[in-house]
């Protein structure tokens, strides 16, 4: 990999991170066009989940207070109950988190609780993931429009009453579960996640800050065990370039979670469904017309 493959591979991994338009799909794409490793599946899968990690940052430094205040509450609560200072009691908020916990603390227990399902997943099927099998453009194409028909249909009857405080297990449940998906090429894991939470009856901005936080142990797992693999099986001379592109798709990621935010606050996610169909559908005219091979 030299450093304009890594910089354009920076780059669409920043801006498809976390807009729901599937970021995996893209790299692929990018790869593809950049002749990125000749084709080689696992150098390639090792590389977009150490770039990754830049996504992770921005996600971190965006957050900061968020995950500062979240951790703090945490210990500060169960150290009181260790000592016996709070009783196991669920509050009036809806009884959606025991009274012994505060918002923050609460929080915290959701994004373990969501991340229990794509842990246990990626580990079981880790070598059907990773493998060429699922780079194939049949299968990306059919993952862009079936989660786009689920988020239009998740639009349409979620209630989106539903505030971070008002959260509850179910709702950590769903939307974690729904990350499941995102394992997949194609499906998006900031898409998954978006439609689990509107199915939840959570509002759009909401439903993407958790998706947000919930990225963090699933990005997390995933970067730092592709980087040990990708130490092995990468050249030696693509860790420099490697180093540039994920400090790209970081600066780029920081960027695309302000722009998501501030657009869902007054918009739905009609556009990022309309814009999947349509890339997915290309993709299929094509690879139907023989313009293009399905595999990488």
């Amino acid at each position: 990999m030299n450093l304009l493959q890594a910089i354009i591979l920076g780059i669409v991994q920043g801006l498809t991170e976390f807009i729901p338009i599937s970021s995996t799909a893209h790299l692929v794409f990018a790869s593809r066009l950049t002749n990125l490793y000749e084709g080689n599946p696992d150098q390639i899968t090792a590389t977009i989940a150490v770039i990754q990690l830049g996504t992770l940052a921005a996600v971190f430094v965006y957050f900061a207070s968020d995950i500062l205040s979240i951790i703090a509450a945490f210990v500060r609560d169960h150290w009181r109950l260790v000592r016996g200072k709070r009783g196991m009691r669920f509050s009036g908020t809806h009884g959606v988190r025991p009274i012994w916990l505060s918002e923050e603390s609460w929080l915290g227990w959701l994004i373990i609780i969501g991340s229990i399902p794509i842990g246990v997943v990626g580990i079981l099927f880790k070598d059907f993931i990773e493998g060429s099998g699922t780079k194939n453009l049949w299968f990306i194409a059919i993952m862009l429009i079936s989660v786009a028909v689920l988020l239009g249909i998740a639009e349409i009857v979620g209630s989106q009453r539903k505030a971070v405080k008002d959260f509850g297990l179910i709702d950590s449940l769903v939307v974690g579960f729904s990350q499941v998906l995102a394992l997949m090429p194609g499906a998006s894991r900031s898409g998954t996640t978006i439609m689990g939470g509107l199915f939840a009856g959570q509002k759009r901005e909401a439903a993407a800050r958790f998706s947000f936080l919930l990225s963090i142990p699933a990005i997390s797992a995933s970067g730092l065990l592709q980087l040990k693999e990708a130490i092995e099986i990468l050249p030696p001379d693509s860790f420099v370039p490697l180093l540039v592109g994920t400090i790209v798709s970081g600066v780029v990621g920081y960027l695309s979670i302000w722009f998501l935010l501030a657009f869902l606050r007054k918009n739905s996610t009609a556009v990022f469904i309309g814009y999947r169909i349509i890339l997915g559908a290309v993709i299929l005219v094509l690879l139907w017309q023989g313009v293009i091979s399905p595999q990488i």
